[in-house]
């Protein structure tokens, strides 16, 4: 039967159909399994889990001065150079050039290239692996997790790791964590220790030369590392390769360019970083307060005077420099050559407890200042002394009698100083220097008198601290070796401003003159020596402009030299560093002010007595004095007397019988008369009376005695089985005392001599009565 033509048109309608059919069901299954795969990936990629990027990476402690200038790199706890750099420190040059070298495409990808992928895979088919695939991201999961990526397990591991690393972070933290962690040669990692070992600089300074000589380094680190001795082959064709795959367009002298390494291992100041890092709190960049031109400046000093004085057996000294304004250690100098065993280099002459010398002097002198002893110009005894079973002496042996305060500070006499320390109260020197810091092991009994000669042992930085005090009107501060540390806006008073200005003013003495060039324009320097006892140690402290420099000579094993004397030894070499720091960096010259509102008052006094001027002082200087707490009184060394012009002897009053004439003459105490004449000084001292003068008159005409052993105007305790010694002052024109205890006559003495009275138990009135007449008293209770 013949089929209808509508029947033969639905064949191939239905055909079609079923076709269309079939082609929608494979869409639609296709589209199944996309979304399927797409949800799945983006399921596994949602949730990834956050690997740490950089946690748990130790880095270098970085310290600097305070300039930015590096002075030491220390090594990771893996015992590496890594600093961190955070990206936007990092020169653009460096960052483009290792794009170019490393990852091209590293800001289209996901962590990884497929295409590299594939092209390395069909490489290892062939077995011609000579194209890599890794990308930055894929480098930085092998460098953080240390993954072995030579198989294809470590090699998946690195991809997912890839991925982890995109998923969480962003291009610009990858690429940052890269350069901090990739590796550039020996033990080197990071950028940030790259630049500043090889080049010396920090990543921002690197020019385009140098930034692509270090982004070829990490491909082969082993083989492209700079060398300090010579240019490496291999790094210089790396370069070229850069050059041939980025095509930069560039003329050939940055090609040509040939790297090698700049420096050896920085390390600078090493006895201040030291010190640092102890104290440190583990920060990546340690900003310190040193200025490392100074600091060398100082070093090169040092080594010089060494070098030049190794005849006369100097083989180590230590300084450091301050900045009074802020105590800010600009420079610390703990050694001539920390490399040196011979001198223990190592050793920090800074922070060693050593023997200072007279260098704690002028402490005595500010406290006893404070203290209404002395003022600058006041009268001292510079003559042999006994203190129970301590018998001080002068570093010359010598005594030079009455002598000025001032003079006495600065000619480093020992007597005055002693004597002054046994009078200093609330505070004695151990309990000023107890309160100020200063490490005493030893009770005050222990140390005695001898401790401002150098009786107990200091360290550098303690000395520094206090001589900063003078200069900060008295307030005693930290010292800052970071600048994290905090400055107190006000420091602990020690002293008032009064007595730190004129302690100060009394240090103004001219220099020596070994080495030096004089200048009137030059600003003051205040500045003391010391000399250890045994000639151990030798030391110069001084204050100028806004600085504190101390210096130190001898040996750190206490062997002694007959050289280590403080002005022979270390203040040349003060004088050597001052002169060069005011020609590296001139300031301009300030006199020396009282601080504002001080309570001091400039007048003239007797040049003679130190006394305020009477009518009959001629000879007059101007000086300082505190107002209420110096001890001042009216001149009473130069008097006026009669004088007969036929016998030159003197006479009480003017009765009109004789031929007189008015005389000045010096009524010196007895003690400071004999003192006179021990130093070879004579004096003007008054003639006696005319024979056969009333005592009555006589008596009227001068001052009485003053006794000072026993001490007057207290009750004394005095052990009876030795000798009480009796000494009275009195004035020049007095020859004998006589001597009586409750009426009765004990002896009589020479005016400057003292009397031993062997006395019973009980209790006494001590009457000491010159030969003209004049008598002073106190009470004794023998026990």
């Amino acid at each position: 039967m013949k089929k209808s033509p509508i029947a033969n048109c639905q064949l191939p309608i239905e055909k079609e159909f079923r076709w269309t059919l079939f082609l929608s069901r494979s869409a639609i299954r296709l589209s199944r399994s996309v979304l399927i795969f797409t949800t799945t990936v983006a399921g596994i990629w949602l949730f990834l889990p956050k690997p740490p990027l950089l946690d748990g990476v130790s880095f270098s402690e970085c310290i600097r001065d305070r300039n930015g200038e590096l002075l030491r790199v220390t090594l990771t706890s893996d015992q590496k150079f890594r600093i961190w750099t955070p990206l936007r420190e990092i020169a653009p040059d460096l960052v483009d050039a290792t794009l170019q070298y490393e990852d091209k495409y590293f800001a289209r990808h996901p962590g990884v290239n497929p295409i590299a992928l594939a092209r390395s895979g069909f490489g290892v088919v062939r077995g011609n692996a000579r194209t890599g695939a890794s990308t930055i991201t894929m480098q930085v999961a092998r460098l953080r997790f240390h993954l072995q990526t030579r198989t294809p397990l470590g090699k998946l591991r690195q991809i997912v790791r890839a991925f982890e690393l995109e998923r969480h972070y962003s291009k610009s933290q990858i690429l940052e964590a890269y350069l901090n962690l990739a590796p550039y040669g020996r033990n080197i990692e990071g950028i940030g220790a790259a630049s500043q070992i090889y080049f010396a600089k920090a990543p921002a300074h690197l020019t385009r030369p140098e930034s692509i000589s270090l982004s070829v380094i990490p491909q082969s680190p082993t083989k492209r590392a700079l060398h300090a001795d010579r240019a490496n082959r291999s790094l210089n064709l790396a370069q070229g390769n850069w050059y041939d795959r980025a095509n930069p367009g560039e003329d050939s002298s940055a090609r040509e360019f040939s790297a090698r390494a700049e420096t050896e291992r920085t390390f600078f100041a090493p006895h201040f970083v030291q010190q640092v890092l102890t104290s440190s709190n583990s920060s990546d960049v340690i900003t310190t307060t040193l200025d490392l031109e100074k600091q060398q400046l100082l070093e090169r000093r040092i080594a010089d005077y060494i070098r030049t004085n190794r005849n006369r057996g100097f083989r180590n000294a230590a300084a450091m420099l301050v900045d009074v304004r802020n105590m800010d250690v600009l420079a610390q100098v703990g050694s001539a050559d920390f490399f040196n065993a011979a001198i223990e280099g190592q050793v920090d002459g800074t922070r060693s407890p050593r023997s200072p010398g007279s260098t704690l002097k002028p402490f005595v002198y500010a406290l006893a200042l404070d203290q209404g002893l002395i003022h600058p110009l006041s009268i001292l005894a510079d003559a042999p002394r006994s203190f129970g079973d301590y018998n001080p002496e002068n570093f010359d042996r010598d005594f030079l009698g009455p002598i000025r305060a001032c003079d006495a500070l600065a000619r480093s006499r020992n007597l005055p100083a002693v004597e002054l320390a046994s009078q200093l109260a609330n505070p004695t020197l151990y309990e000023f220097l107890r309160g100020a810091g200063v490490s005493l092991p030893r009770s005050e009994p222990l140390y005695g008198l001898a401790l401002p000669l150098g009786g107990a042992e200091i360290k550098m930085e303690d000395l520094v601290r206090l001589y900063a005090a003078l200069a900060n009107n008295g307030e005693l501060r930290p010292l800052r070796r970071t600048k994290s540390d905090r400055t107190p806006s006000r420091g602990r008073r020690v002293v008032t401003p009064e007595a730190a200005f004129l302690t100060l003013e009394m240090l103004n003495v001219p220099r020596p003159e070994i080495g030096y060039v004089d200048s009137t324009n030059a600003a003051p320097v205040f500045w003391k020596t010391g000399t250890s006892h045994g000639f151990h140690d030798a030391w110069s402290v001084a204050v100028f402009n806004h600085y504190v420099l101390a210096v130190w000579i001898g040996n750190f094993d206490g062997k002694p030299n007959p050289g280590f004397i403080g002005r022979a030894a270390a203040a040349p070499l003060l004088f050597q560093i001052i002169d060069a720091l005011r020609a590296s960096w001139p300031e301009p010259n300030a006199p020396h002010q009282p601080p504002p509102n001080a309570n001091l008052k400039r007048v003239e006094f007797c040049a003679v007595s130190g006394d305020l001027p009477g009518r009959n002082c001629t000879h007059r200087v101007e000086g300082w004095f505190i107002p209420g707490i110096s001890p001042i009184k009216t001149c009473d060394v130069h008097q006026e007397v009669l004088v007969d012009v036929a016998t030159g002897l003197r006479v009480p009053i003017d009765d009109g019988t004789r031929l007189l004439r008015r005389e000045v003459y010096e009524f010196w105490p007895s003690d400071l008369l004999k003192l006179f004449e021990r130093a070879g000084l004579p004096r003007r001292s008054p003639p006696p009376f005319l024979p056969g003068t009333e005592s009555e008159l006589t008596a009227r005409s001068g001052n009485p005695p003053k006794i000072i052993s026993p001490a007057e105007g207290n009750a004394t305790v005095l052990e009876t089985s030795t000798d009480i010694p009796l000494r009275a002052k009195t004035d020049a024109d007095v020859r004998e005392i006589y001597w009586f205890a409750n009426k009765s006559f004990i002896g009589k003495s020479q005016a400057s001599e003292m009397l031993s009275w062997k006395s019973a138990r009980g209790s006494y009135q001590l009457i000491a009565l010159d030969d003209h007449g004049r008598s002073t008293s106190c009470q004794v209770d023998v026990r």
